[in-house]
């Protein structure tokens, strides 16, 4: 990798965006953080990282609100998104739906618990 790569992590979970900045650090990619829907979105715009790792549950704008507004604006959209979700296990008891999950327009998504070496791994695809 020639040019380092820019890489945001969004979660609302500091300890979280610590453990997968550190892992990506570690890889040789350069890394943003944020801690809510409406810091990426400024982050975004100013830094236009390659990729964003993006929590859906977040306060202020959630993960597929941001993800809809990368992915229709034309400066944007060629970002590569993905998504971290515990939603498929706590639908029911949250404002979040199985049809927002299919109408994003994400490029990915990973699971919560996350894998970081499984993340790594999306990570490494999408940025060759």
């Amino acid at each position: 990798m020639s040019e380092k790569q820019l890489i945001l992590v969004v979660d609302d979970d500091p300890d979280l965006v610590e453990a997968v900045s550190m892992k990506l650090e570690s890889l040789e990619y350069r890394v943003a953080k944020a801690y809510d829907g409406e810091e990426a979105m400024e982050k975004i715009k100013e830094e236009k990282p390659a990729l964003v790792i993006l929590d859906v549950m977040m306060p202020r704008k959630n993960g597929w609100e941001v993800c809809n507004d990368i992915k229709k604006s034309d400066s944007l959209k060629d970002i590569v998104v993905v998504l971290l979700t515990a939603v498929a296990d706590s639908v029911k008891t949250t404002s979040y739906t199985h049809h927002d999950g299919k109408t994003t327009l994400a490029d990915d998504y990973v699971p919560k618990p996350i894998d970081l070496d499984k993340l790594m791994e999306i990570i490494g695809d999408h940025c060759r």
